[in-house]
């Protein structure tokens, strides 16, 4: 099944003759951008750095766009000085890619380019993705849904071409870390991405540090939760998001679940 979706991804690809693709450093936008220079198309990536952008992850997005080969170019982007996207509404992430897919639009038209596309995959037609209303309205292409391509079935092929990012953890914008309502400060934003980095720090893989108010609620794989506990590691993790401003340090025991903030809309 998933070779007869490679054939049409690259289908649909070549048909396209040129675009700008919308590269954060993903699983998926990676594998995207792989499947482009293969394609042979005219083609450029656009990374947007922002605050809410991890910096490991724009470093990881350099690195990989050089070693595919393809052509990059990074943007400066600054939701957090919008107010719609400050104030944190559950459609936040529709200004976030409004701002986006609106800059890549213009690269696109600027520089020839046929199509703008993202990395969206079949999986996150069934989420809450209020950034796909963004794309819908500038006209972005999402290649992998087209393609009917899963997440499970683009980290399998990404093995496959040895991609590094195969088995990348998920890493959505540090906004993702704030209930739906708290408005995200450029403070909160640094105070969560110091936490993350120092947990990071630690050897912990896959994780979130979610932000609730004076609360930083820890979410890890079951399989981390023994090493959490160990006494020196959680006192030095104690001790260190204390000092970022945190009075209280919890562990949710229901483990780490990717968009678990988004639990309870409709």
């Amino acid at each position: 099944m998933s070779e007869n979706k490679t054939e049409r991804l690259m289908e649909i690809l070549k048909g396209m003759q040129s675009a700008v693709i919308a590269y954060s450093g993903g699983v998926d936008s990676t594998f995207l951008l792989k499947a482009t220079k293969l394609s042979g198309i005219r083609a450029l990536a656009v990374t947007a750095a922002s605050e809410t952008m991890p910096e490991d992850d724009l470093f990881h997005a350099k690195r990989m766009a050089e070693e595919i080969g393809l052509e990059q170019k990074i943007i400066k982007t600054d939701e957090v000085n919008s107010e719609d996207f400050r104030k944190n509404p559950p459609d936040r992430c529709f200004y976030c890619k409004d701002e986006l897919f609106k800059r890549l639009t213009e690269i696109a038209a600027f520089g020839g380019y046929r199509f703008v596309l993202d990395g969206s995959n079949l999986d996150d037609t069934d989420d809450w993705r209020p950034g796909r209303k963004a794309a819908l309205i500038y006209g972005v292409r999402s290649p992998l849904i087209e393609a009917a391509l899963t997440k499970k079935e683009i980290r399998e092929l990404s093995r496959q071409l040895e991609l590094p990012t195969w088995d990348r953890p998920s890493s959505p914008c540090l906004a993702s870390r704030f209930p739906y309502g708290d408005p995200i400060t450029r403070q909160k934003i640094k105070q969560v991405a110091e936490a993350e980095g120092f947990l990071r720090s630690c050897g912990f893989r896959e994780f979130r540090v979610r932000h609730h108010g004076d609360i930083a609620r820890i979410e890890l794989k079951e399989e981390d939760f023994k090493r959490i506990f160990d006494p020196n590691t959680r006192s030095t993790i104690i001790e260190k998001l204390k000092s970022l401003g945190y009075r209280f340090v919890d562990i949710d025991l229901e483990g780490f679940r990717s968009g678990k903030m988004n639990e309870g809309i409709e």
